[in-house]
């Protein structure tokens, strides 16, 4: 088996389950020594499912070292003691970082996503959105690079979405990860010099263990909404493809190209040539092939090969905010 971060410290925030933990599990497979955070601890250190222990379980299943350090991200210190703790057992190295904690998946699902305007919401919504999933982020990274910066070397991965780039379910959750974006972009900006690389990156439709409940309790079809929605999960990705994305981009001897970009999971797959762990290519919102199938088209898609994309400036003029 390859293992080509053998020697590599890493850290993935929010990793018990969903992306985080796909993402930890493909880190560990590959070789890397993980630490991993998370609220949901098991006493006695116990595996029980949705557990860091459980995570850190499979990471060593898999030949990979774990440590499961329990931290929540809305508290400074406990971030500041775990890049403590992280710098004083490794001496030091730290070679990437993926901010991906997020505390709001149950209050963007009851507050029924885009169905609800911002004036209609409690003004607490915001913190709930982006204490953990834009401020949390900053404060890692602030520790993270102040390990990364003396050793000339290291890698700041944010978990965003096209929320964005475009509106996507309410005005909390766009303007936080279009915070998070630009966070990426401007981090890029100040640690170029130093050699340390920091992008965002747009996984498609991840098939979290929450998105698979959902799934099986999804009303009968009907709406043609509900069913374009259903079919992207559907065919969306394992937690695990966006972990065999961080994995590449880690191994990228010239990520320094990329630093500062926003990266498409899809994209990221194309250029490094891998699959899902279940050999299929997830859907893909720049692939031609995938939106033509998506709205109905599906006799125009069999002509279109897969390979043809939207470009990436015709994206950037449509969407343009200037």
């Amino acid at each position: 088996m390859s293992r080509p971060l053998l020697g590599k410290v890493c850290v993935v925030t929010g990793a018990s389950r969903g992306i985080g933990k796909g993402i930890a599990l493909q880190l560990g497979e590959a070789g890397a020594t993980v630490y991993i955070t998370g609220r949901t601890f098991s006493p006695n250190d116990t595996p029980l499912p949705g557990s860091l222990q459980e995570t850190a379980k499979q990471v060593e299943e898999r030949g990979g070292t774990c440590i499961p350090v329990k931290c929540d991200h809305t508290d400074d210190k406990q971030v500041e003691e775990l890049f403590d703790k992280i710098n004083k057992e490794q001496n030091g190295r730290l070679d990437l970082l993926v901010n991906n904690a997020y505390a709001a998946v149950k209050a963007l699902t009851q507050s029924g996503f885009s169905a609800t305007k911002f004036w209609e919401l409690e003004p607490e919504l915001w913190d709930t959105v982006n204490n953990v999933g834009l401020r949390g982020h900053y404060v890692a990274s602030v520790f993270a690079a102040r390990m990364m910066v003396p050793a000339k070397q290291g890698l700041i991965i944010n978990i965003s979405s096209p929320g964005g780039l475009m509106y996507f379910i309410n005005v909390a959750y766009g303007a936080g990860k279009a915070g998070v974006d630009k966070m990426a972009f401007d981090c890029a900006h100040e640690l170029r010099k130093h050699s340390v690389a920091a992008v965002s990156l747009y996984p498609g439709a991840v098939r979290t263990e929450l998105i698979n409940d959902m799934l099986s309790k999804a009303p009968p079809k009907g709406d043609t909404a509900i069913d374009n929605q259903l079919k992207i999960f559907e065919n969306g990705e394992s937690p695990e493809f966006s972990g065999r994305g961080v994995v590449h981009l880690l191994s990228d001897p010239n990520i320094m190209k990329k630093s500062g970009r926003i990266l498409f999971m899809g994209d990221v797959a194309s250029e490094y040539g891998f699959t899902d762990i279940d050999g299929k290519v997830p859907f893909h919102s720049r692939r031609v092939k995938d939106v033509l199938q998506l709205s109905g088209h599906t006799w125009l898609s069999m002509f279109i090969p897969k390979f043809v994309t939207v470009p990436r400036w015709m994206m950037a003029v449509f969407l343009s905010k200037l």
